[in-house]
């Protein structure tokens, strides 16, 4: 446990401390965020507010998670180096993108083929390299199984091994690819990625401390209801990194917004999220506990395809966020009661992932 306080901790002071720098980093060289024309007419005073602050997140978390491993004297496991491979894979995808938008000074960064062919290389690798490193119990930091609370019976691997890796690197690659653009869409008001960030990355941390303390690798906790996770401690000391820095950024990143995140810290939070999923083996139960950013994503593929259908529009505005703002809440507002709902779902998904472990042990 002290690793996992000493990670959370580190990386809220680095964040908070170090932020500031960076923003006047980012002014001294007018790295400014560009506006779509087509939004919300308010968001255009926010035109030239420094951007790219995932980079803080990212750094934050890394280092923070190296202080802590240092302290504890805590072995990177294969697992904690495949989700922070994945955090900041994504990060430098994301980054290029924002850097986009800056030097050609327009609020469109790479187009989507390079994105889809970034966020592809880092995904198939990740997903590759997930299903080797077995320890000497054989366990391999993810499963070709498909997962909910724990692996189910459903194996991607039914129809033979190279068969069942492509099929888990095709799911892979659904889930990281679908989570870093959940997030991306919700980062569009101050604060609103952040916040929900935190909620969820903390639901996240109590699961694998659960993981963590009724692990099959431990000879006292075998039982009915242990969990087949390679290295939850790992997990642990990197969800609590995450969620410090989020904390820490949130005190800037609050409206008003003294700087963004970009695509930089949301690709990297998707991409975590998604390894996450991946790793702890709870790929179905983390649409529960990111609840926000699957509604947030919905909406925008409903209004897409609605449109293309009828020509006509279901939301005045997606992501849905910004049919609110249309409708005239105020910014402020609808951050508050969407990171209200944020911390509903990371909830009941934390509380259907512990009464899946009571009704396992106790039958009950």
């Amino acid at each position: 446990m002290k690793g996992i306080l000493f990670s959370g901790a580190g990386a809220l002071i680095i964040s908070l401390l170090c932020t500031p720098l960076f923003i006047r980093f980012l002014v001294h060289r007018n790295y400014g965020q560009f506006i779509r024309q087509d939004g919300p007419t308010a968001h255009f005073t926010k035109r030239g507010t420094p951007t790219m602050g995932g980079v803080v997140i990212i750094v934050a978390t890394l280092v923070a998670y190296a202080f802590a491993s240092a302290l504890t004297g805590n072995v990177p496991s294969a697992s904690g180096l495949l989700l922070l491979f994945l955090m900041v894979g994504l990060g430098v995808v994301g980054f290029l993108d924002d850097f986009t938008k800056i030097t050609r000074q327009r609020s469109l960064g790479l187009s989507p083929t390079w994105k889809i062919i970034g966020q592809g290389v880092v995904g198939v690798l990740f997903s590759v390299l997930a299903l080797q490193f077995p320890n000497d119990r054989f366990r391999t930091p993810a499963s070709t199984h498909i997962s909910f609370t724990r692996d189910l019976g459903l194996d991607l691997a039914f129809a033979g091994t190279v068969v069942g890796l492509i099929l888990f690197v095709i799911w892979a690659n659904f889930l990281i690819t679908a989570w870093s653009n959940a997030v991306n869409l919700t980062d569009g008001l101050d604060g609103l990625a952040t916040g929900a960030s935190i909620f969820v990355f903390a639901a996240y941390t109590l699961v694998s401390i659960w993981q963590m303390n009724q692990n099959c690798q431990v000879l006292a906790s075998v039982g009915p209801g242990c969990y087949e996770v390679r290295d939850p401690r790992d997990l642990a000391m990197i969800t609590a990194a995450i969620v410090g820095a989020c904390f820490g950024f949130l005190w800037w990143n609050a409206s008003p917004a003294k700087i963004f995140m970009g695509d930089t810290g949301a690709l990297a939070l998707g991409g975590a999220l998604a390894g996450l999923t991946i790793l702890t083996r709870t790929e179905i139960l983390g649409a529960i506990i990111g609840g926000l950013f699957v509604i947030i994503i919905i909406s925008d593929v409903i209004q897409i395809g609605f449109f293309k259908a009828t020509g006509r529009r279901v939301f005045k505005m997606a992501p849905l966020h910004h049919h609110f703002e249309l409708m005239g809440w105020g910014e402020v507002t609808i951050v508050i009661r969407f990171w209200i709902i944020a911390a509903l779902f990371a909830g009941a998904g934390f509380g259907l992932f512990y009464a899946d472990w009571v009704w396992v042990t106790q039958g009950t």
